[in-house]
């Protein structure tokens, strides 16, 4: 899901995965009911303002075309999102490469990589409820960006709520301008950062990212999400 430095521009990627729906995965029935319906009445007006508005032979002509690639994008649940200062893009892109190429963690995305043209607070609910960790980017930047502030206690309070995402947020210290732990937000220092300058950094990767973890929480996103599809269409 990576990307190289050479295709971020100021407006993010727009990446297949990013049509994925928004899924509330939470395994106590009663929480958030209307807004998952409000999130899937929202994308389905769009869906079909958008074939409205295609003549029908050109909707005939490219169905063939676009129904495996929108089945193979929902298909797909991320190891990780990193969540970012909009500086510190390049700094997110190479913690990303380093999870995905040096311990095998993938896919993984950053923000920056969430599709151009939609709410942020969409794409952060997406990215959030549709990986199994958010890495929290703890830079000096970090605390600068309003927006950084606003995702890194959303993020908290979604692990809190959901029983399944309990310990899925990582705060995580790069070797570049890493954010000092007595500037850290309270909120923050009662989790164990990842210290990409520690020793133990590689050992403290592996017992975090544990693949029995990912299949749980993507075996939840599936049901979550064929769910709110059958209930869409009923």
């Amino acid at each position: 899901m990576g990307v190289g430095k050479s295709k971020i521009d100021p407006c993010p990627l727009s990446l297949p995965w990013g049509k994925s729906p928004s899924v509330d995965m939470s395994q106590r029935p009663h929480e958030a009911d209307s807004k998952k319906s409000n999130d899937i009445s929202l994308r389905d007006i769009a869906e079909r303002s958008h074939g409205a508005l295609t003549p029908s032979g050109e909707r005939e002509g490219t169905e063939a075309t676009e129904e495996v690639p929108e089945e193979d994008e929902e298909e797909v649940f991320l190891k990780f999102v990193i969540l970012h200062a909009e500086d510190d893009t390049d700094e997110a892109l190479r913690v990303q490469n380093l999870l995905q190429n040096d311990f095998g963690i993938k896919p993984g995305i950053i923000f920056a990589e969430m599709p151009c043209g939609r709410q942020h607070l969409q794409n952060l609910d997406d990215a959030v409820n549709g990986s199994a960790w958010t890495i929290l980017l703890l830079t000096e930047n970090f605390l600068r960006d309003t927006w950084c502030k606003f995702q890194f206690y959303t993020s908290l309070m979604n692990s809190v709520n959901r029983q399944h995402k309990y310990n899925s947020v990582i705060p995580l210290r790069p070797l570049n301008n890493p954010l000092p732990r007595e500037r850290t937000p309270f909120a923050l220092r009662t989790i164990n950062a990842l210290e990409e300058e520690s020793r133990g950094f590689p050992t403290q990767v592996e017992r975090i990212f544990q693949e029995s973890v990912y299949k749980i929480q993507q075996s939840i996103w599936k049901e979550t999400r064929t769910t709110l599809q059958r209930q869409s269409i009923a």
